[in-house]
């Protein structure tokens, strides 16, 4: 991992021991590139296995699931899932709304302080809601 400068490594070691993850030489190279510049992102497991191989890693797709998996688990990240069949990878794992661009199929954070929502329905007898996903899909407006 001679790609990443060392704060990088110190900050995405620090990340992992926070949860209690061990740093595998993958995990690491995989965090590195999720939180090793500070930023939150947003990422599909195909667009970072394509920065993995890009930083010269050598990893599978599915070890890039199994350790995306792993990271939400450990509190790590959050899914944020778009429809059924595409999930993306949030690191902020504050309570927040997502805007969804049709057109790139990118994900990014919308602003909280504009969202309002004043009640939720309530559970269903003996359930809790853990939480709730708000994601705004934009596109192009039509032409007229």
């Amino acid at each position: 991992m001679t790609q990443f400068a060392d704060i990088e490594i110190r900050r995405s070691e620090a990340w992992l021991a926070k949860a209690g993850v061990r740093p595998t030489r993958q995990r690491l190279c995989l965090a590195t590139l999720l939180v090793g510049d500070g930023l939150d992102r947003h990422v599909t497991a195909e667009s970072l296995f394509e920065a993995a191989q890009g930083a010269g890693e050598k990893v599978s797709l599915a070890t890039v699931y199994n350790t995306l998996r792993a990271f939400c688990e450990a509190g790590l990240i959050q899914e944020v899932t778009v429809d059924g069949s595409r999930s993306y990878f949030d690191t902020n794992m504050d309570e927040h709304p997502h805007f969804f661009w049709e057109k790139s199929g990118e994900l990014t954070d919308a602003p909280s302080e504009q969202l309002k929502i004043e009640q939720l329905p309530e559970a269903p007898e003996g359930m809790e809601i853990a939480s709730f996903d708000v994601v705004i899909r934009l596109r192009p407006k039509a032409k007229h």
